[in-house]
């Protein structure tokens, strides 16, 4: 089971200015998802954010949040992402397979990513791209959704697995610019 780009889109969950510097290894988070938010849109994965109850939380990071286009910016009361379909509404939202990183892992990632397979999605958890507030927390659910059915996975993993091939122009761009 590849992760195709053609068939993906990257959700980035709950990546907020006021939850961040609770999450540990924060900064790791929004480098590892900035880092997949720019393969993906050199590719032409289309992108999708939520923000959990942004009253509160804030928006998502600026790092994140400048890059997006405002309109696959869902906000939300309810954890899971799912919770009221409109994330399938959002441009990328049909697509069969969803490459998910945020935060909190074992919260909104979670739930989300188990609605996700509810409907039948195949989901990829990119691993160094989640975080919660303990390091613990994050672990048991990477377990759980690994159990669930969720593919655990390394941004490395998604960028190759979206190229699919070496020797393109475009496989040596994003060589240049993000793989090193």
């Amino acid at each position: 089971m590849l992760i195709r780009a053609r068939d993906s889109v990257l959700l980035v969950v709950d990546i907020q200015e006021k939850l961040l510097p609770a999450i540990d290894g924060g900064g790791a988070l929004v480098e590892n998802s900035g880092w997949l938010v720019g393969v993906a849109q050199r590719l032409g994965v289309p992108v999708i954010a939520s923000e959990q109850y942004t009253k509160g939380l804030g928006f998502t990071v600026a790092a994140l949040r400048d890059r997006l286009d405002a309109s696959a910016i869902l906000e939300k009361i309810a954890f899971s992402a799912c919770a009221d379909d409109a994330l399938f509404a959002l441009p990328g939202g049909e697509r069969e397979q969803f490459v998910v990183c945020g935060a909190e892992t074992h919260v909104c990632v979670l739930q989300t990513v188990l609605g996700l397979l509810q409907r039948g999605r195949q989901v990829f958890v990119v691993a160094e791209a989640v975080g919660s507030r303990r390091p613990e927390d994050k672990a048991l659910a990477l377990e759980r959704m690994r159990q669930a059915g969720a593919q655990i996975v390394s941004r490395e993993m998604v960028a190759f697995e979206w190229m699919e091939r070496a020797g393109t122009d475009l496989f040596r761009e994003i060589s240049r610019e993000f793989i090193r």
